[in-house]
């Protein structure tokens, strides 16, 4: 064998190591969170929805980010956002699109104007700086104030798309970025990149949470949420619940670790619990849950429905053959599933092929799962929401960042979820129903879907290339 048949082996034995260590190694203090069971203090379910009225005009309802707004600027000692997207405002406004970012941004420099001493750490994803090839002026103007911004190192987390980022770490990784010199249309926006935010976007991860801890009065609350703080996805259907106690320290607990990693320490020292962990027969009761723990938790309950029960499903992608396949054997038990898909118009201002959800709406559709389509008017439904209830036994809702795709559930994505428990008449549960059902069935003012042949794709072409794409790694889902 010729020295370079072994130099050639050498490298490909590198390559591959590379790509398996990184798809499988263990994951660092703060991710994979299965939370202790946690007693609920003042929760409050929030939506954001979008619908069209009997006269065909497009409205908007909005919670989420109002509530936000409230909790920044009653905070005392500390505010902590992890927020997947938060970039730069954008200049095309219309119909019922708001300006997040820039009063998320307004409502963070207000309070630190007024209360000087509260500790703010945001952690967001590269994705906003396209991975260093921009500048942002948000950034620069929190920092500028005393708010620490962590960008969050995707590094320590596993790789989504391991025949390409195998290649980056060995050769790529080491050139860094900059925001100037940039030559090549931005993918995601406004103005000039380089090259190397093309070649670390398509490593294709994400911190994908969108989560808040603040301090409020003697107590500590949290948000976990759906919903993003950038212009152009203001209108999305979202949801996020609001709660109180204990449950926030968990949530403290796994951010700290992300921003310690990221380059920030939080200061503030981490508070301890005020109470003893809920019995596993209390309800309400919650945890928190993040990365593959949520797919642990979701088939759990999906493989532990019961003929008579009901599961209600409304999401954003869903693409996982684990949860088809969990789904379909509930079905075959006498479980009644429906499912809410968004037709995955676009993603990221981007026109798409309908990929994932409408080819995997024939899988569902061939398992006898009901299904429709959210009839979205350039926006998202972009909710993570699963409830499992009817029969005898407490409700189970399961809701927060992730969708129900490879990226999402398998350790790879940063996520957040709560799994929430309680009887089917606590205001948490009754809201998340109500909502469904608006959703699902449409009422005489307000419609938001239609029927599962508006947006079927027959194309087995198309079948196909999802499934390359979800189980390569090489998609956005």
């Amino acid at each position: 064998m010729s020295a370079w048949a072994w130099l050639g082996a050498a490298v490909l034995t590198l390559y591959l190591a590379t790509a398996w260590w990184h798809t499988r190694k263990p994951l660092p203090p703060g991710l994979g969170v299965e939370g202790s069971w946690r007693e609920p203090i003042a929760p409050r379910l929030l939506l954001d929805e979008t619908f069209v009225d009997a006269h065909g005009k497009r409205h908007c309802r909005q919670q989420i980010f109002d509530e936000m707004f409230r909790l920044i600027g009653q905070a005392e000692r500390l505010v902590v956002l992890d927020i997947f997207q938060f970039n730069d405002p954008a200049d095309g406004r219309h119909d019922c699109h708001r300006q997040i970012s820039v009063a998320l941004r307004d409502a963070l420099l207000a309070r630190k104007r007024q209360r000087p001493e509260v500790e703010m750490v945001i952690i967001t994803d590269p994705i906003n700086s396209v991975y260093g090839g921009r500048e942002l002026s948000h950034h620069r103007q929190l920092e500028a104030a005393g708010i620490r911004v962590a960008t969050t190192d995707l590094t320590m987390g596993r790789d989504p798309n391991p025949s390409w980022t195998a290649f980056w770490r060995l050769c790529l990784r080491w050139l860094g970025n900059s925001p100037r010199g940039g030559w090549l249309p931005n993918p995601l926006g406004p103005g000039k990149v380089t090259l190397r935010s093309y070649l670390t976007l398509l490593n294709l991860n994400a911190n994908h949470r969108k989560t808040l801890v603040v301090d409020e009065g003697e107590r500590w609350t949290a948000m976990v949420s759906s919903a993003n703080a950038d212009d152009g996805s203001s209108d999305y259907r979202d949801m996020a619940l609001r709660v109180s106690g204990d449950i926030a320290l968990d949530l403290l607990a796994s951010e700290r670790e992300i921003a310690a990693r990221s380059g920030v320490t939080i200061d503030h020292p981490q508070p301890s619990a005020t109470g003893s962990d809920a019995s596993p027969r209390h309800t309400p009761r919650l945890r928190l849950l993040s990365e593959g723990a949520i797919k642990r938790a979701l088939l759990a309950i999906i493989s532990d429905a019961r003929a008579g029960e009901r599961l209600d499903i409304e999401v954003l992608y869903l693409s996982h053959r684990g949860v088809i396949a969990a789904l379909a054997r509930a079905v075959a038990q006498g479980v009644e599933v429906r499912v809410l898909l968004d037709p995955n118009h676009h993603a990221f201002g981007v026109s798409g092929s309908g990929i994932p959800n409408r080819q995997a709406a024939n899988d569902l559709l061939a398992a006898g799962i009901q299904l429709r389509w959210s009839d979205t008017h350039g926006e998202q439904a972009h909710s993570k929401l699963l409830l499992r209830h009817g029969g005898q036994r407490p409700t189970r809702l399961l809701l927060g960042s992730a969708n129900y795709t490879r990226r999402s559930l398998d350790d790879l994505n940063f996520e957040a979820n709560l799994e929430w428990v309680a009887d089917a008449d606590e205001p948490v549960i009754t809201a998340a129903r109500a909502a469904f059902e608006r959703h699902w069935h449409n009422t005489d003012a307000e419609h938001y879907s239609v029927g599962h042949a508006v947006y079927l794709d027959p194309s087995r072409r198309r079948y196909w290339q999802y499934r390359l794409m979800e189980a390569s790694g090489w998609c956005t889902f």
